[in-house]
């Protein structure tokens, strides 16, 4: 009979980490420490509420880490709490990433064009070196080459490989099978990344159901786009629980607003949740209504197949479809400075009114 092996346990992400931070205290500001008091005298703010603030609170630091606020999201996302670091979007979830794993001057990310500019920004800005592997166009869908990036992963040391899954601005969503695969090949060596800001217009699995066999997969969702919530600037970052401790060391002591944190909690209520729920469904039927017209209007010569709230499209004369929406008052976003995309424009979905109202615009180019 043959004995029963137990797999392999992950490696702690902790290896991952700048030998230097590991042990990084960061700083303790005074909401750090959860006390009890009736008088507050511990962080020199003011003992009286400005004038514009009416019920007295604006003058108090906010908690760091609002539990209420984590516990929601962590209920959303299917994670535990400690799994779970809310920040100031995606963004600063992709600099504390960076700040913490890699070290300026010696270390690299791999990123895969096109894609979402400030993966390569905040490197960049940290002194960190950007490995490309871009995507593949085939049969007019793009693919991304996960043993290429592996490869360049392992040959050039990079610390963090960069996903975005449903893509910004491609639209695809990447295989999870294929993440899992990326993820243990590059065990103890590089963590992987899944920008899932746009996987609830997707209606597909989330990586975070990766994390608990890949300690070294961490994923960044965001309240900005389904949720409505833009302005508010939350964000979260879920990993593993030693990373997420690392990552709080590492972040400003006050990240979020007090007044952004209860616009939040209103919204993950539950009579909200239905009605964005009611949104995301609208927006995958206004999409792929809006992806079939467009592949058949005049002087278009590719719309892709999307996975989130935007369709990406290529034309003959993309200067004339920008000039024309823009003159009827319709912004779209311009893509012809990405890798590839010289004659591409990003159209985010609106209301079926205001999509209705480019299509009109697009059809008429005859």
């Amino acid at each position: 009979m043959n004995a029963v092996v137990d797999p392999k346990p992950a490696a702690s992400p902790l290896a991952l980490v700048r030998e230097d931070l590991r042990d990084f205290g960061g700083y303790r500001s005074a909401r750090s420490d959860k006390l009890q008091g009736e008088v507050w005298l511990n962080a020199n703010e003011s003992p009286w509420p400005n004038l514009a603030d009416g019920e007295g609170e604006l003058r108090r630091y906010p908690d760091p880490q609002p539990q209420a606020l984590r516990e929601a999201l962590a209920d959303l996302y299917g994670c535990a709490p400690e799994q779970l670091l809310v920040g100031r979007g995606s963004d600063e979830g992709i600099d504390l990433l960076v700040r913490a794993v890699c070290r300026p001057g010696g270390d690299a990310v791999v990123v895969s064009t096109p894609t979402f500019g400030m993966y390569a920004v905040s490197a960049r800005l940290h002194g960190t070196r950007v490995i490309d592997v871009p995507l593949r166009e085939t049969e007019g869908e793009w693919r991304c080459d996960f043993a290429a990036i592996g490869d360049a992963a392992i040959a050039q040391g990079a610390r963090i490989v960069f996903l975005c899954s449903p893509g910004n601005p491609t639209g695809a969503l990447l295989p999870i099978g294929e993440i899992a695969a990326l993820a243990e090949r590059l065990e103890g060596r590089a963590l992987v990344v899944v920008d899932e800001a746009y996987i609830e217009f997707a209606d597909a699995p989330s990586a975070t159901r990766l994390i608990a066999a890949h300690r070294n997969v961490a994923v960044l969702r965001t309240l900005s786009k389904a949720h409505a919530l833009a302005a508010a600037r939350i964000g979260s970052v879920i990993a593993d629980a030693e990373l997420i401790d690392v990552l709080r060391r590492c972040q400003a002591p006050y990240p979020l607003p007090s007044a952004c944190t209860d616009e939040a909690l209103r919204a993950l209520a539950r009579a909200a949740a239905t009605q964005t729920q009611t949104r995301i469904a609208t927006v995958r039927a206004e999409r792929d209504a809006l992806a079939d017209r467009l592949s058949r209007a005049p002087g278009i010569r590719r719309v892709y197949a999307s996975r989130a709230n935007f369709v990406l499209v290529r034309f003959d004369d993309a200067q004339y479809a920008f000039d024309s929406l823009l003159a009827a008052g319709v912004v779209v976003r311009d893509m012809r400075a990405a890798p590839g995309l010289g004659d591409a424009l990003r159209i985010s979905l609106g209301t079926p009114e205001q999509n209705a109202a480019v299509l009109a615009i697009l059809e008429a180019r005859a």
